[in-house]
């Protein structure tokens, strides 16, 4: 079973910057793609951002040019480092492989509000 804890969210005021993290299992780490995704109430998961165990990366329209993933490969971490942040970016962040496991983390809440 994958093991995933992410952390980092918060409140942070619009245009603000967060850095979250994702400790995830080993046995996943060194071999799938790292996403991060979030929900918003009412609405579906959605993949953010992606990255390959090599460090290929890939962004979803909505966070391009904003948020920044990253992997640590020898600490089995990845990271999303969030700029620009607004209003409609409040929401849970998960990580997961992409494609996703069947088993999901708590989430982080991030809530961007003034």
């Amino acid at each position: 079973q994958v093991q995933l804890v992410e952390s980092g969210g918060g409140l942070v005021q619009p245009g603000g910057s967060l850095r979250l993290s994702c400790a995830a299992s080993r046995s996943v780490f060194s071999i799938f793609p790292m996403g991060w995704y979030r929900q918003s109430p009412g609405k579906q998961r959605e993949l953010l951002a992606a990255v390959t165990p090599g460090g290929i990366t890939n962004y979803a329209d909505s966070v391009k040019g904003r948020f920044t993933i990253s992997r640590d490969n020898a600490k089995n971490t990845v990271y999303l480092q969030m700029n620009s942040l607004k209003s409609e970016d409040t929401a849970v962040y998960y990580c997961n492989t992409k494609p996703p496991a069947n088993s999901w983390g708590q989430g982080t809440q991030v809530t961007v509000s003034s």
